[in-house]
């Protein structure tokens, strides 16, 4: 699924080809995604997309007369800026024209991404109401005060803690195994065992593995393709990821691999503690 840097990478390769253009044609060829295109996205020609955003995973693009499409990339999904006579191909659900010549075109073999219409606060629709704070954000509200906060007298695993999405956007499988790792805690110490300095090096963790995948262009996965249609190239820095059975890249102790919450966890039992 793509995660927080895959979808950061998508906006940032199709913003500039989208805000302050006018939208001239809506053309869906298949509703039926993780929820139906509801019909309000037909009728949003004529409308500027007058910016574009991300909160969490969806990308948000408000409209000039006040309505927001909500975009989330589900397991398989990607956005393409495109000449608009390419042809499609299987699986490319929507596409959004600008004048004659370029659209946006969304691909989803799995069919679990969605195009949604938000009219009024986006911030309070119910897909996004809940979401924790953003870990790359300015205004420093993910810190390690306020993860020793959401930690405090907590059983659950850490690893768990910062995947849930109520309490930090953003931090899918993949990146919460490489910064317990970076940051030398072992994935299943229960969150409220956690000391503060070992927080603040989590937080620091978090940042750093997140911020490098958006630099390296996203983690490459089966399904995830950026704008220009190519994998990124995030995966060839993996510690622990994917790893499991092979020398620990400090230690040379075998990666292990255990299952939390339904998914994989990597780790090195010798170097996370």
């Amino acid at each position: 699924m793509p995660e927080l840097p895959e979808v950061e990478t998508t906006l940032r390769g199709v913003e500039p080809h989208l805000v302050g253009k006018t939208i001239s044609e809506v053309d869906i060829r298949e509703r039926r995604l993780r929820w139906p295109i509801p019909k309000e996205v037909d009728g949003i020609a004529g409308q500027k997309i007058v910016s574009a955003r991300r909160r969490g995973k969806y990308l948000l693009f408000e409209l000039s007369e006040g309505g927001t499409l909500l975009v989330h990339l589900g397991m398989s999904g990607s956005l393409r800026v495109i000449e608009a006579d390419t042809d499609w191909r299987k699986h490319d659900h929507f596409a959004l024209r600008f004048g004659s010549d370029r659209e946006l075109r969304f691909h989803d073999p799995r069919r679990f991404g969605c195009l949604l219409f938000c009219q009024g606060e986006v911030e309070q629709h119910l897909l996004l109401a809940k979401l924790g704070p953003e870990p790359l954000s300015d205004d420093d509200a993910f810190s390690a005060d306020y993860l020793a906060a959401k930690a405090k007298g907590r059983s659950v695993a850490i690893k768990t803690l910062i995947m849930n999405s109520q309490i930090v956007v953003g931090v899918g499988n993949i990146y919460a195994c490489e910064a317990l790792f970076m940051s030398g805690i072992s994935p299943k110490r229960a969150a409220g065992k956690v000391s503060k300095p070992r927080l603040d090096r989590l937080v620091e963790a978090i940042q750093k593995v997140l911020g490098d995948a958006i630099e390296m262009g996203g983690t490459t996965l089966r399904d995830f393709l950026n704008e220009k249609g190519e994998p990124g190239y995030f995966k060839q820095e993996l510690q622990v990821y994917g790893r499991e059975g092979e020398p620990c890249r400090v230690c040379e102790a075998p990666v292990k691999r255990i299952v939390q919450a339904n998914r994989s966890t990597f780790f090195c039992a010798k170097c996370q503690r």
